[in-house]
């Protein structure tokens, strides 16, 4: 049995990218897995994925921005789970675009969805999180660290979850909840593809992270003795193409 064998993770954003090699990392690795996210057809595709090596799946549908389907995704959990043992937050949405010209109705929409809605699906589930002595991961970007020009707004969203992150580790882990902080360069998915198709550069996802090496990163994290918390990661491409 493995560090992570009959574990309960709670997995958003798995519908595809780095949350889907996630829940499907945990899933090999014998956890119970609940991939959470907004496109039921590829949410499904992961589940049925995932079925062939996790003992229990459960797949949920919502889109975090919507507090009535967050707050149903709450209940579902608290009625499937006594405890929950990781909770990956991988969901979010990019935008780029300078300050001067980025409207504010974008702002509000990365705010909703890159902090609002993982602040609330925390506060929601810290009690399930805290009955397991959890792992919390926030799946950031190397902007979190340093914002570039053309992404201020979404910039700001990092620096921000990377702020409650620091906070929420400082806060819970008396309770025995530890707090990981990812913070990723270019992964080969379909979100960079679509960044990549508004840039001079010519898209190489061979040449860039692949979803696969963040989630062996993040298991290998959650899978250390309990006297260990890793509380950032820094991942890059070892192979820069831009």
């Amino acid at each position: 049995m493995g560090a992570l064998t009959g574990k309960v993770a709670v997995v958003t954003g798995a519908s595809s990218g780095i949350g889907r090699a996630i829940a499907l990392g945990l899933a090999a690795e014998a956890a119970a897995v609940c991939p959470v996210g907004r496109n039921s057809e590829r949410l499904s595709a992961v589940a049925d994925a995932a079925r062939a090596t996790s003992p229990r799946v459960v797949p949920l549908q919502a889109d975090l921005t919507d507090d009535a389907q967050l707050d149903a995704l709450v209940e579902s959990l608290r009625g499937e789970f006594p405890a929950i043992d990781v909770l990956v937050l991988s969901a979010g949405e990019h935008a780029r675009g300078t300050i001067e010209d980025s409207g504010v109705a974008q702002l509000d929409r990365l705010y909703r969805s890159n902090v609002r809605a993982h602040y609330r699906l925390l506060q929601c589930l810290l009690p399930l999180l805290k009955a397991g002595g959890g792992y919390v991961v926030f799946v950031n970007s190397s902007v979190g660290l340093n914002a570039p020009r053309d992404a201020g707004q979404f910039a700001a969203t990092q620096h921000a979850v990377k702020a409650l992150a620091d906070s929420l580790r400082q806060e819970i882990n008396v309770d025995g909840v530890r707090v990981l902080n990812v913070f990723l360069g270019r992964v080969a998915t379909p979100r960079q593809e679509k960044i990549y198709s508004g840039q001079e550069w010519t898209y190489q996802p061979e040449l860039l992270l692949q979803p696969e090496d963040v989630a062996a990163m993040v298991l290998a994290a959650l899978s250390l003795p309990r006297t260990a918390e890793v509380t950032e990661l820094n991942i890059r491409p070892a192979i820069k193409s831009y």
